[in-house]
């Protein structure tokens, strides 16, 4: 199940970004699971990863070779498998993640620490490294700046469809490209980012400003999602800047421009996980206003997103109304005087003064409740700050799918 058609967009092509995508059988013969990406020499990389203690071995590879590649002309390939998440193997995990990235550099004639390994799919497992390793000189052979849509089927798992999203600013009378995909449908609660996600520009950018764009971007995205409160021992995001365009940012007005651009593709591709949550029939927004601080606005929401009870009500389309209430009132905010609150289903007043709303009908609730989306609104009263979370529902196909998830 998925919200919303899910349709790809049109994905411009990034001057000097080039994908490729390979069938190398790693869990299933004949799918997709094999992604190798081009970046121009000189191109800029940020990037965020989880911060699962148990990070899977591709992370702490690309972390180092994010640093080492530094002092060798920078990154120049980014190289993901699914199927298998290469987490939780020990050494010999980290040895076939870097066996990885030189076998794709010797063929790409570049330095190993030049290339970044990206795993996601089963964790625990070894990574099968005979028909990965067989696939690269065929995929590598097929890079080009129009395989977008191919890839981001490719890097895709318990996924029904692939996310993407791409836009195009004007700076200085030129046209900058802004184009990403992502995947995820489970184990979404990020910490920093999602389980994967590859956002390009061909705007020249420096590489401190590039980290600032995507840690503001990915902080008003990514990491205001969940789907069922997991957050992924994989989870990895990175922008590239390729500097293609020849289009510079010499004002704070063309910064600000490629930052709102980064930070609407992130945001589309943050919603599209959602909308594809595992088993997912609904898209929920959680907005909390008037709270006093960032942190109790995200407390509740993600209190009342996470909630299993809540989740439930949604896939049933049950106006349980109390559910949200008691979600509130254990998210920890200190000193939180109930009778302040309000609480709206849509623009459906459902709660105030403690209790049920007088103005609130049944029937009206549920009509907010049988939409595929809906916002749930809370006012805590408190102060001038809001958040918002986004969400699903929690389907008896949620169960099905993580309890076949090895079969």
């Amino acid at each position: 199940m998925a919200v919303g058609s899910g349709e790809l967009p049109p994905m411009f092509p990034v001057k000097g970004f080039q994908l490729a995508t390979g069938c190398a059988g790693i869990k299933v013969a004949g799918r997709k699971d094999l992604v190798i990406m081009a970046l121009a020499e000189g191109s800029e990389i940020a990037a965020v990863f989880t911060r699962n203690a148990f990070c899977a071995a591709p992370v702490q590879v690309a972390k180092k070779h994010l640093s080492d590649a530094t002092n060798l002309n920078g990154v120049r390939y980014l190289l993901t498998n699914t199927g298998n998440a290469n987490a939780g193997t020990g050494e010999q995990g980290l040895n076939d993640a870097l066996q990885s990235c030189a076998s794709l550099a010797a063929i790409a004639g570049v330095d190993a620490a030049q290339v970044l390994p990206f795993s996601t799919g089963v964790i625990g497992e070894p990574l099968p490294m005979k028909p990965l390793l067989a696939e690269l000189p065929a995929t590598f052979a097929t890079l080009n700046e129009n395989g977008w849509a191919e890839a981001a089927e490719g890097i895709l798992t318990t996924d029904t469809r692939p996310k993407g999203a791409s836009c195009q600013i004007e700076i200085n009378g030129e046209t900058i490209t802004v184009t990403g995909i992502a995947k995820g449908a489970g184990m979404i609660r990020p910490d920093m980012a999602t389980m994967l996600a590859y956002v390009a520009t061909d705007a020249k950018c420096s590489p401190e400003y590039l980290q600032q764009i995507l840690n503001d971007a990915v902080n008003s995205s990514f990491n205001r999602i969940t789907i069922d409160g997991d957050t992924s021992t994989n989870d990895s995001l990175v922008l590239v800047a390729t500097g293609q365009s020849g289009v510079a940012l010499n004002s704070d007005a063309d910064k600000t421009l490629l930052a709102e651009a980064v930070e609407q593709v992130c945001i589309e591709l943050a919603q599209a996980i959602v909308r594809d949550g595992e088993g997912a029939t609904k898209f929920v927004t959680v907005q909390v206003d008037g709270g006093a601080s960032v942190e109790e606005c995200l407390k509740v929401a993600y209190t009342v997103a996470d909630s299993p009870l809540v989740k439930t009500a949604l896939f049933a389309s049950d106006p349980n109304w109390g559910r949200i209430l008691a979600a509130i009132g254990r998210a920890g905010v200190a000193d939180l005087d109930v009778n302040r609150i309000k609480v709206w289903l849509d623009t459906v007043l459902i709660a105030e003064q403690g209790g049920r709303a007088a103005t609130y009908t049944e029937q009206a609730g549920q009509q907010v409740m049988n939409q595929e989306a809906l916002i749930i609104r809370i006012d805590l009263a408190r102060g001038n700050v809001s958040e918002t979370v986004w969400t699903t529902d929690l389907s008896y196909d949620y169960i099905r799918i993580n309890a076949e998830y090895r079969t």
